[in-house]
């Protein structure tokens, strides 16, 4: 088998939220700025690119993969999480090299497309 190439630099988790979930999403947010040394972006509650609803991202290091996400399998408080990595391509990294904690949603993949022609 050939080796790969491809290089993982950072992982994202999409917290994703609406208003009647977004007190859930406020204390995953400040449990994991308390615990993890990780970047937080911007609260989002309309969809915004590839992402069918509210939610805000947690930008981690490859070495806290292995704390954070089994933390957020046990603490997502019922929010739907999308864990993915950067390698450079977002469309495979949103779809095949994804995985998902709670219901899996719908993405709006040709966003990812569009912006990888342009």
């Amino acid at each position: 088998m050939a080796e790969s190439t491809i290089t993982i630099t950072i992982f994202h988790a999409h917290i994703y939220y609406d208003n009647a979930s977004r007190e859930q999403a406020a204390r995953v947010r400040s449990e994991l700025n308390a615990k993890f040394d990780v970047q937080l972006g911007r609260w989002h509650d309309n969809p915004i690119g590839p992402h069918p609803k509210g939610m805000y991202q947690v930008i981690f290091s490859l070495d806290q993969f292995g704390q954070i996400v089994p933390w957020l399998m046990l603490n997502r408080e019922g929010l739907d999480i999308l864990v993915h990595p950067e390698t450079g391509d977002d469309v495979a990294d949103h779809t095949k090299n994804s995985l998902w904690l709670g219901e899996k949603l719908e993405l709006n993949i040709e966003f990812l497309r569009r912006i990888r022609t342009t």
